[in-house]
């Protein structure tokens, strides 16, 4: 027993000795070539899995970040290296850090399961994730509470900035400003699904009032996902009146199908000097941004004094919740895949539990009363 026992102790040193002598030989420049080639294939395996592109672009970038700050190869990194980036020139937002933390934790699990074994054998470096229990995120939720403006508040700014449309420096700009703005509240869409519509994506005869496709926001790296965003009756008559009466007031050609729906001022310096009617390039989200922002400081009364996008679809949310929509109606208006995250959205909504039931109590009353087999 004791025999075999030293046999094996044996074996274990011979390896190690093996595993030092290789990491002893090998040159930079073979690990530099090990750890390009472990990128390359991390990449194929995560596109084949199915993750979009705009994802595969960003989703190596904080390992070339941390490598590139100590130029050291990931596997030669320790939970005080990153402790130490993160802490001070790599310190970002919480969800940023959270966010590259976990992609820096997700390569070293490709790491180690793919060329652990050839990492061990030629670098003598077993491969461990830096990120451990101590330094890897916790999600707490990364905002305070998102408090929407009221109803009347809402209306109020809207009738305020339509007042002042015909007097803007810009007046076209001013229009499509305000017409984005008025259909992220009643659609609730977000800025990036608005900002990339075109015009073919509006069907009128879809629904009631009309309809658009927008590119919805994607999950575990899927890429967009699209969905139906609902107009309503005066989404209606806003988008129809900026087609009719502002769109074609931009230099593009409105007629295209592919035609940004909300047109950027700018053009194309290529485009420019052909002087042709080809579609232009849409407004960007940070540009719609900075219109609400300046807007809502003009036009907006009460405790709340700044509007950005996301809290419009905030309000959006918590309005026709307020009005007797159902959470699922509400799910189904944001696109959001589980209720729990429409929840959130209504936080601040005014509920009163006791109305509720008072409610149910006289539904489940008018069903026990029949008039002529009909329910009163």
């Amino acid at each position: 027993m004791a025999g075999s026992e030293n046999e094996s102790l044996a074996g274990l040193a011979d390896v190690v000795t093996l595993q030092r002598r290789a990491a002893a030989t090998a040159s930079d420049g073979d690990e530099q070539a090990v750890f390009l080639d472990s990128v390359a294939e991390y990449l194929w395996a995560r596109d084949v899995a199915g993750l979009a592109a705009a994802t595969l672009e960003h989703l190596t970038q904080p390992v070339i970040e941390v490598r590139r700050h100590y130029d050291l190869v990931p596997w030669r990194l320790t939970p005080r290296h990153v402790d130490v980036y993160f802490a001070g020139p790599g310190k970002r937002g919480r969800g940023t850090m959270r966010s590259k933390i976990n992609r820096l934790d997700h390569f070293f699990a490709f790491l180690e399961q793919r060329y652990g074994g050839e990492i061990a054998r030629r670098f003598g470096v077993t491969v461990e994730s830096p990120i451990d229990p101590f330094n890897r995120p916790v999600h707490r939720g990364d905002f305070g509470l998102r408090i929407p403006p009221s109803r009347r508040a809402t209306r109020e700014m809207f009738a305020s900035w339509r007042t002042a449309l015909d007097t803007a420096r810009k007046p076209v700009i001013a229009r499509r400003d305000y017409v984005m703005a008025k259909l992220t509240y009643l659609s609730g869409v977000r800025a990036a699904e608005l900002c990339g519509l075109q015009m073919g994506d509006v069907h009128w005869e879809s629904g009631q009032w009309g309809r658009f496709l927008v590119a919805g926001k994607g999950a575990r790296g899927s890429g967009p996902r699209p969905r139906e965003a609902y107009l309503f009756a005066e989404g209606r008559d806003l988008l129809w009146w900026y087609v009719e009466e502002v769109r074609g007031e931009f230099s593009d050609d409105p007629s295209s199908p592919v035609a940004p729906l909300f047109p950027s001022e700018r053009i194309a310096r290529a485009v420019s000097s052909l002087n042709l009617p080809v579609p232009g390039i849409a407004v960007t989200p940070s540009t719609f941004r900075r219109a609400l922002k300046a807007a809502s400081e003009l036009h907006l009364s009460g405790p709340v004094k700044v509007l950005h996008p996301h809290l419009l679809r905030h309000a959006c949310a918590t309005h026709n919740f307020e009005s007797g929509m159902s959470l699922w109606e509400v799910q189904k208006l944001l696109g959001h895949f589980r209720p729990t995250t429409t929840v959130e959205y209504l936080s601040t909504a005014h509920a009163d539990p006791e109305h509720a039931n008072l409610a149910a109590s006289e539904r489940a009353a008018q069903r026990l009363v029949m008039d002529q087999g009909h329910l009163r």
